[in-house]
């Protein structure tokens, strides 16, 4: 029986699955950041996205050393006692009172229309931007690639952070995506809003088409006002009162702001409030190291929604306190309140 020779294309099929093994047996390209693949993965999944665009944009983030070092001391580790000052000055009041008395109308009519003392908006953007003089020098592409993928403690949060921020449509944004700066957490803004608050919560307020937080009043102003309203701000309502404790007052240690008593019953354990709140409205109790010793602080549903915008009570105190000195100074009427 006669040999039958192997034919070309048999040998050139040998020669291609030769290429295939050796070229199989090379290194897969590094990725630039730890778990960026399946990142691009995943946002081109579920937003159609291209990935070659997303790699590139992840490709020119940079890991920030002082981010890291930034997060790991927050201002809200100080006591009330060194914690209030930074955000309590003369300066910073008046700032704030010139602030409301010279976008009066709009502050006033967003209030209005979410049902949000306006205090409170201009309050915020004093306590976090100075009045949107300093919305952070970070770039956010850089902060979020940086605490999302190499801050183990809460890398779950801030990639699912920088996540969102890959798959916001541009009208969401105040420019490209690698051309944002913030906060070191990847807070933007004049509200210094993260990646999912422009998603849920920001508002095109001006009409123009875009959600802009760094160059619309309208937009910011709504946008503040909008989240405190979807989080449950009760209008008219308190935020936050001091409280005495007698003697024997029960100790009390929360671990967040929820209202879970009625007044009544803190009044059962030996703190006295002042006249004029209802027996029966749901309360929470802080105990905070102040200048002169420990403050006690009746709190109420509005100053639990003020921790969502962040968590610490130093911060909702601060912004509590601002909001009034600034009313205040403004001459915002109790009806506006």
């Amino acid at each position: 029986m006669r040999l039958i020779p192997a034919s070309l294309p048999i040998r050139r099929l040998v020669a291609t699955l030769g290429l295939l093994f050796a070229a199989a047996s090379l290194p897969a390209l590094a990725e630039t950041h730890p778990g960026q693949d399946q990142l691009v993965s995943e946002v081109a999944r579920d937003t159609g996205k291209d990935p070659q665009a997303l790699n590139a944009l992840l490709d020119g983030a940079v890991k920030q050393q002082s981010i890291l070092d930034a997060i790991s001391r927050p201002a809200e580790a100080k006591p009330w006692k060194d914690y209030r000052p930074i955000f309590l000055t003369p300066q910073r009041i008046n700032d704030g009172i010139a602030f409301y008395r010279a976008h009066r109308a709009l502050l006033e009519s967003t209030g209005r229309q979410y049902g949000v003392a306006p205090e409170y908006i201009v309050a915020i953007i004093g306590v976090e931007t100075y009045y949107g003089r300093n919305t952070g020098k970070y770039k956010v592409l850089d902060a979020l690639v940086t605490l999302g993928l190499y801050y183990p403690p809460r890398a779950t949060f801030f990639r699912d952070q920088l996540k969102t921020l890959l798959e916001l449509p541009d009208n969401h944004l105040a420019g490209p995506v690698n051309t944002l700066t913030g906060s070191y957490a990847g807070a933007q803004g004049w509200g210094q809003f993260m990646p999912s608050s422009i998603r849920d919560f920001g508002v095109d307020a001006d009409g123009d088409g875009r959600i802009d937080l760094k160059n619309s009043l309208p937009d910011i102003f709504a946008s503040i006002a909008n989240y405190f309203a979807k989080h449950g701000w009760q209008a008219g309502g308190p935020v936050a009162v001091p409280a005495q404790a007698d003697g024997a007052a029960r100790p009390i240690s929360v671990k967040d702001s929820r209202p879970q008593w009625p007044i009544e019953q803190l009044q059962a354990w030996g703190y006295t409030l002042a006249p004029g709140l209802s027996p029966g409205q749901p309360s929470s109790l802080q105990s905070l190291q102040g200048a002169d010793g420990t403050e006690y602080w009746a709190t109420f549903q509005n100053f639990y929604v003020i921790t969502t915008y962040n968590r610490s009570p130093l911060y909702a105190l601060a912004v509590h306190q601002l909001a009034q000195a600034i009313a205040e100074g403004a001459g915002v009427t109790e009806a506006m309140q």
